[in-house]
């Protein structure tokens, strides 16, 4: 299998055109080559050195934590600068026109985790968006989801309207079993905007991907794309722990297995494991277990909860599990439990848990007491439609290609 990144050494009118023009890159610390080489280090042994570096979410560096803003900054390696895409206002989230002016083009290599709350897809569609208006060619370079990219393993139905937010600009399933490239453009086909190496976004595709296959069987090590996304297991469990933000439970940030962890001061981490293997769902064992988390949410406490271990990748259905996780654990302690109500992701009159889910029927029918396996399969049932969305976004990758 070669990524984007891979195959950009092969593809000789691809690089002919990044040598003769004004470039940026929107890159991070995993954008890495087979050997583990940094993008810019890609760029650098053809020739190539950016005018500007864009940095995302957790920044170009990868060190910040979640909802972090990070500042500008300069690239010790090539004396570029780099803007970050992340600060601390919604304007923040996209590249100023001042900032897009002087290039011709745009290199986008970001590594995504395959949930729709994963900001790095909408960072790439809003650069995309914002560079077309400017006219600078955006370039994706590909890389699988590392949870599959088969239809079978969409999870989660697309965001009622008045819920999309930057954890889902767009109304798209919470596990979307897409590439990078594919949920870009799929959204710039739709946006009217041509497609191509003429056009004004073009791609370079994985090459040898099977669909179905998930990341421990690259050929390749999983490098964390950002700080708490450590290891392929936690990207898998993802799409579901990340709901856990939405509330006052830990999600185990500040420990070496956060979103695989979760739990607070006041749950009974037995109980609840009990509870939730007695709901049926396939795919898993929760294990009890007493954590402290060194930061963030119940920092220093000594937290009981649980841990999820995936006994079956392909069955395991991580939003169904977490959904029905939180409403047991609101059950049995419906004093301590709340969701959250601060503002999240520049959001401030929506909880957080309903941005997440894509509406407020799931808090609302936690809050009501309704039962736990009922909510989460309402939360989890695919989205009927996204079987033709996927045709599209690959009919659009087609359109897009570089040809070797």
């Amino acid at each position: 299998m070669e990524l984007g990144v891979d195959r950009l050494a092969a593809c000789e009118s691809l690089k002919a055109r990044l040598k003769g023009q004004t470039l940026g890159v929107l890159a991070h610390a995993a954008s890495v080559n087979r050997e583990l080489w940094p993008l810019v280090a890609v760029l650098a042994g053809e020739g190539i050195v950016p005018h500007t570096i864009f940095g995302p979410e957790h920044g170009f560096g990868g060190a910040a934590q979640d909802m972090v803003g990070v500042a500008d900054g300069c690239d010790p390696g090539t004396g570029a600068r780099v803007v970050s895409l992340y600060g601390d206002r919604l304007d923040d989230l996209l590249p100023a026109a001042s900032d897009l002016e002087p290039l011709d083009l745009l290199l986008i290599d970001l590594v995504d985790v395959g949930a729709r709350y994963y900001t790095f897809i909408w960072t790439a569609l809003l650069a995309t968006r914002a560079a077309a208006a400017q006219g600078v060619h955006v370039v994706l370079l590909d890389r699988p989801n590392p949870i599959s990219g088969s239809v079978a393993s969409v999870e989660g139905r697309s965001q009622d309207e008045g819920f999309t937010s930057f954890v889902g600009w767009e109304p798209v399933p919470i596990r979307h079993a897409l590439t990078l490239a594919e949920m870009v453009l799929l959204h710039a086909a739709a946006d009217g905007l041509p497609l191509g190496p003429d056009g004004a976004v073009s791609a370079l595709p994985v090459a040898g991907w099977d669909r179905s296959a998930m990341a421990p069987s690259w050929d390749r090590p999983f490098v964390l794309p950002s700080p708490n996304m450590p290891t392929f297991e936690t990207a898998l469990v993802y799409p579901g722990g990340c709901l856990i933000e939405g509330t006052n439970l830990s999600e185990g940030r500040g420990h070496t297995r956060p979103f695989e962890l979760s739990g607070a001061p006041w749950l009974d981490g037995a109980r609840l494991a009990r509870s939730l293997e007695g709901l049926g769902l396939p795919g898993f064992r929760p294990r009890p277990v007493t954590f402290v988390p060194t930061f963030h949410k119940h920092a220093g406490q000594p937290c009981q909860g649980v841990q999820i271990h995936v006994i079956d990748p392909l069955a395991f259905r991580p939003v169904a599990t977490y959904v029905a996780m939180i409403a047991l654990a609101q059950r049995q302690a419906p004093e301590q439990f709340r969701f959250r109500t601060e503002p999240y992701e520049f959001v401030d009159d929506i909880p957080a848990f309903d941005l997440l889910t894509g509406s407020a029927e799931a808090r609302l029918g936690i809050e009501r007491g309704d039962d736990p396996r009922a909510i989460a399969e309402a939360v989890a049932q695919p989205d009927a439609r996204w079987a033709t969305k996927q045709d599209e976004a690959s009919r659009a990758l087609e359109a897009a290609s570089w040809s070797l």
